[in-house]
């Protein structure tokens, strides 16, 4: 329990500053003790760049100059799997227990989640114990400030706990000593400190998102971050209002017009939205993001080839196939970890055996050549009987060698220096306005309030180009739906279905692999098995269902 308790100043440091050289210089140890670094305000900017590294580092494979938390392939597409929306078909071995439901409390993810969560948090508790001992500022509010970022981290890791296990134990503060005998704090409890520190958060943090560097947290992202925790408490009229405060901030507004690094070129803009370097507001002028993780490539402080590898778990491995070369354009080296189920998605211009309609409107720009690719070409000049010709999407390509299926843009990444890279530099966008709107129509459903539901799901349709809907349309159900059009891979998908209480329904009505074994305990994680081991001298019971 001691290493997921108590993190060092060391390590988080060892994140931030990756790949220098110097800094395992014995001279340098006790320089970077937190009693030498949280003496000025300069000490807690490298503190609180360590939090942003560490956050970033829960879609973290293997390691390399990035934080070593998952040493595995596409953790993140564990909240994807035995879902609504992807079909998890002999892939990773790593993701297969998720998928499958063959989940026990040894398995990898379980634990490096885990271990991410508390990792995060007691980082955050350090910055909040010596922002407290701190009487050196430069400016007045830098204790508060940094205070309100410190509290968003411990929030933000202990939503991802209570989400994925339930009760788990909470801790605000360094523990020194070593413990055996944690227990677990009741959900609810562990939702009602998550609130009270985006509470704190949203007072203190920016207000300004012009005057914030590309990716730094303002109020409007605790705002954001807070009406998702409403939701969670039933709580809809609260997270109505934080909603409506970051809409009717000032500050934000969806994109309509296109605009970023490739205006001019064949697109719109929803697929602009995804655009190497048109994530974040000031260096892209994209309005709509409201905290954006940064990736970028050759950047200090950016992605390296084990950070994020969405691209490679969503993209079909279509340089399998004769008459197909690595092409930038087609989005690199794919894995197809997971792959998009057909009820959403669609066979339209396709091949496939089967016709399904999909859950797009035919004038719906996110279902556009642009933002789905279903039209694959041979690109291998080599190949001169197949070059420039249409390749079949089939069963066997989509399902079995998982070679070719449509596809999702948003996640496409190549560079021609390097085709075979694995992971996606593009700065991801954690929370953007669309989602905000989307919040809002949960908390007015919540509120039995269909026609308010509605109007809100119809400012994102309208940018889109869809047909608007009335109330009597607007359901729980619709409104997943609609979270899928706008952000399939972007959300947690797990979360959204816990969050809402639907994850057995939607996993009965359309993933046939495992609708018949799902069952209620399943919207939990079971705890880590080295957690309970570990924790010898209090009892510290495994989460039903898997306690056999």
């Amino acid at each position: 329990m001691k290493t997921f308790i108590k993190t060092s100043l060391a390590l988080m440091l060892l994140i931030s500053l990756s790949g220098c050289k110097d800094f395992l210089e014995e001279d340098l140890k006790t320089e970077l003790a937190p009693t030498n670094t949280f003496t000025s305000t300069y000490g807690f900017e490298v503190g609180s760049a360590g939090l942003y590294a560490l956050t970033r580092s829960e879609y973290n494979t293997y390691g390399e100059g990035g934080a070593y938390i998952h040493n595995g392939a596409c953790p993140y597409e564990a909240l994807q799997a035995a879902t609504d929306i992807v079909d998890v078909i002999n892939s990773d071995a790593s993701l297969m227990p998720f998928a499958n439901l063959t989940l026990t409390p040894s398995q990898q993810f379980v634990t490096t989640y885990w271990n991410w969560a508390y990792h995060l948090i007691s980082s955050a508790n350090e910055i909040l114990v010596y922002a407290d001992q701190n009487t050196n500022w430069d400016a007045p509010t830098d204790k508060e400030r940094f205070q309100a970022e410190a509290r968003f981290f411990r929030a933000y890791a202990y939503r991802t706990l209570v989400y994925l296990y339930g009760d788990v134990p909470y801790v605000e503060t360094i523990l020194y000593d070593f413990q055996l005998n944690f227990t677990r704090t009741p959900k609810a409890e562990v939702i009602g400190h998550i609130v009270a520190d985006l509470q704190f958060a949203a007072e203190h943090l920016p207000e300004n998102p012009n005057q914030v560097k590309d990716g730094k947290l303002t109020k409007w992202a605790a705002y954001h971050l807070l009406s998702e925790m409403y939701l969670l408490q039933d709580e809809y009229q609260q997270a109505e209002q934080a909603a409506l405060t970051v809409i009717n901030s000032g500050h934000y507004a969806l994109m309509k017009n296109r605009f970023g690094a490739k205006e001019n070129a064949a697109g719109d803009v929803f697929s602009d939205l995804f655009i190497e370097n048109n994530q974040n507001r000031l260096t892209n002028g994209n309005q709509e993001s409201i905290w954006v993780l940064q990736f970028e490539f050759n950047t200090v402080g950016g992605g390296t080839n084990s950070d994020d590898w969405t691209r490679r778990a969503w993209n079909p491995k279509y340089q399998d196939i004769l008459g197909f070369v690595l092409a930038d354009t087609l989005g690199g080296r794919g894995l197809a970890q997971i792959v998009p189920m057909k009820w959403w998605v669609g066979t339209q211009g396709t091949n496939a055996t089967g016709n399904v309609a999909g859950i797009f409107d035919a004038t719906d720009i996110r279902n556009s050549d642009y933002n789905i690719k279903r039209n694959w070409y041979y690109n291998n000049p080599n190949e001169t009987s197949l070059y420039g010709k249409k390749a079949n999407i089939t069963e066997q390509t989509w399902f079995t060698t998982k070679s070719l299926f449509p596809a999702l843009t948003k996640f496409f990444y190549g560079r021609a220096e390097n085709l075979s890279l694995t992971g996606s530099y593009k700065d991801r966008m954690k929370f953007r306005l669309a989602e905000t709107y989307l919040l809002l129509a949960e908390a007015y459903l919540g509120q039995n309030n269909p026609a308010k539901a509605a109007e809100a799901v119809n400012i994102v349709r309208e940018r889109a180009g869809a047909s608007l809907i009335d109330a009597g349309a607007m359901t729980m159900d619709f409104l997943l739906d609609e979270r899928i059009r706008e952000l399939a891979g972007e959300e947690s998908r797990r979360f959204t279905l816990v969050r809402t209480h639907k994850l057995v329904d939607r996993v009965r009505m359309h993933n046939d692999a495992i609708k018949g074994k799902i069952q209620d305990y399943h919207a939990l994680w079971p705890i880590p098995q080295v957690i309970i081991d570990a924790n010898r001298d209090a009892n510290f019971p495994q989460n039903p269902g898997y306690d056999k």
